[in-house]
């Protein structure tokens, strides 16, 4: 259901952006009828193609007009709004009072039901709260939504209503038609602005799910941009913003009109409604610790609403509704795909991982030599080593004189201080200099470039070491009295010497050269035995998909001059 959610969220980040700059774009019409559908068409794309040009430079960057410019549009439709409400007839302020929605559905049976598919494109925009999270408090969030966001709506539909009891033949356009002529032209140009804004908070939605599917090990290995130094979730994904721009300019191109993308963009946003409400409801009961009362009310009646909702807008399915279901299959597929080969190849190495024990017997063998320099030996693996580090060593027969074995870990936090990045633990006896390293990223980090990340990484390390060392040579005592007296004992300064020579070893095998990045060039190929599906999943499908994405080194921004991969296949 995570994977259905994301993938309708990604359609969602396809059809917003063509929905509203099209709708925006039509409105010129209503001034220069000269224009054409297709000039409208190609106008749009043009602003989509430059809107996902600008990602790039984040929304940290681009953000700063935003404000103003959305302060500004809801500030017009809410005053045009009120003026067509008191001008033409404000007796539709009757419409508040829900006797009226029982008796539309009695009037018009099946054809209201129909209407719900239309009626849940006001809603739109509120899916994707979530992405906003990550660039606003949600105090926040809360105050512009209540205060601004919601009056103007209302106040802009209440005009309109009053615009259609007089002119019911402009229904098709009523939005732009109930605009006075003499502000029509500043409304077209906020509207379009305020249209690409709409727009840019899908693709960052997008951007936001991509990064946390990316922590849950469910996408592939895709290139995350950090494009705020004060924002954690503001970020851009290059390879993503390439395949929603082809995917909006496939789709203003093949509908070339709002109305089956407005169907299709209903079918999105109703399923990532009754998603979200689903996973709401086991927060509410995991997490909350809601009555079970007040849960059982709140499901049966927001299942019931969004769920007639989503039967409204799947009865469009063959006028473009289709689109979003066919976005989630093959997003959907590729996920569970990844996702698959991904399980697969981590229960490969925690079968064949290499233990303690035999790690100090391979380090300890006289054959294997120890070169000067640092080496970074990169695994998924925590409890235990990748079984590529043997076939590394029965090929190389050597190890360098101090050796990281390094796992990059998501937590499913937010965010990881930067001061509890690296998990270090030393795999005795001490003599090896050899260690382990847990490096932690929360879902809203970014990936940290090399030479900072290495700056912390040596820190961090001569840190552990001096600690370690002491920790080691504290006596068995909870006298500190005694301890401190203890001469024989322990030996403050000695332990000193012993720790700095330990730190001088690491800093000498710097000096040798810059880090060693040692990294499994796994293949993964399904055993023999193994049915039809699941050589076609693993031998085909993961392996293109894991040859087609980037390269976890360069995800990882890892040098490549100082990069040795190593080969080697699994059978799982």
């Amino acid at each position: 259901m995570t994977m259905l959610g994301t993938s309708m969220v990604l359609g969602d980040g396809i059809l917003t952006p063509c929905i509203s700059v099209l709708s925006a774009v039509g409105g010129v019409k209503e001034a220069a009828s000269g224009l054409t559908d297709n000039m409208i068409m190609w106008i749009s794309v043009g602003i989509l193609i430059v809107l996902f040009q600008i990602q790039r430079f984040g929304t940290d960057k681009i953000g700063y007009s935003f404000a103003p410019i959305l302060t500004i549009w809801f500030f017009l439709i809410g005053s045009i709004g009120l003026f067509n409400f008191f001008k033409y007839d404000p007796s539709v302020i009757k419409a508040i009072n829900p006797i009226y929605i029982i008796q539309y559905f009695k009037r018009n049976k099946k054809d209201a039901w129909i209407s719900l598919g239309g009626v849940i494109l006001c809603l739109t925009g509120s899916e994707a709260l979530f992405a906003d999270l990550g660039h606003f408090n949600v105090c926040s969030i809360q105050i512009s939504s209540c205060t601004i966001v919601f009056p103007s709506i209302v106040f802009a539909y209440f005009g309109q209503s009053s615009y259609l009891r007089q002119h019911s033949q402009d229904i098709s356009n009523a939005f732009y038609s109930s605009v006075p002529k003499s502000v029509y032209w500043p409304m077209f140009v906020v509207a379009v602005m305020a249209s690409i804004i709409a727009s840019q908070s899908l693709i960052s939605a997008s951007f936001s799910i991509i990064q946390q599917s990316l922590a849950s090990g469910c996408f592939p290995w895709v290139k995350v941009v950090h494009t705020s130094s004060k924002y954690k979730g503001q970020v851009y994904i290059p390879e993503i913003s390439t395949i929603l721009m082809l995917a909006c300019v496939g789709v203003t191109l093949g509908f070339k009109n709002t109305l089956k993308i407005g169907n299709a963009y209903g079918i999105a946003v109703a399923f990532v409604f009754t998603i979200t409400s689903t996973f709401l409801v086991l927060v509410m009961v995991m997490i909350w610790k809601t009555n079970m009362c007040l849960i059982v009310i709140y499901a049966l009646s927001i299942w019931l609403l969004e769920l007639l909702f989503l039967s409204s807008v799947l009865y469009k399915f063959m006028d473009g509704g289709y689109l979003p279901l066919l976005f989630a299959m093959v997003t959907m597929t590729i996920m569970y795909l990844w996702n698959y080969g991904y399980r697969k190849k981590y229960i490969y190495e925690l079968d064949n991982k290499v233990s303690p024990v035999k790690l100090v017997e391979i380090a300890s063998d006289t054959r294997i030599h120890r070169i000067p320099g640092l080496a970074l030996f990169y695994t998924e693996l925590v409890p235990g080593i990748s079984p590529i580090f043997t076939h590394y060593v029965a090929n190389i027969s050597s190890l360098h004189s101090v050796l990281i074995f390094i796992s990059i870990k998501s937590l499913p936090i937010c965010t990881v201080p930067l001061e509890d990045r690296f998990l270090f633990k030393r795999v005795e006896p001490r003599e090896l200099s050899i260690f382990r390293c847990i490096v932690r990223y929360g879902y809203k980090d970014a990936i940290i470039e090399w030479e900072p990340f290495k700056e912390m990484l040596t820190i961090q390390l001569k840190d552990f070491i001096r600690k370690d060392v002491f920790m080691s040579r504290l006596p068995h005592t909870t006298n500190m009295a005694s301890y401190e007296s203890d001469d024989n004992e322990f030996s403050w300064l000695r332990t000193q010497e012993i720790a700095e020579r330990e730190v001088e070893k690491v800093d000498e095998a710097l000096n040798v050269g810059d880090i060693v990045h040692l990294m499994g060039e796994d293949e993964v190929v399904a055993s023999k035995g193994s049915s039809f599906l699941k050589k076609l999943a693993i031998n085909y499908a993961y392996n293109w998909l894991r040859r087609s994405v980037r390269q976890v080194n360069e995800v990882f921004m890892i040098p490549r001059n100082r990069l040795l991969k190593v080969g080697m296949t699994y059978d799982v």
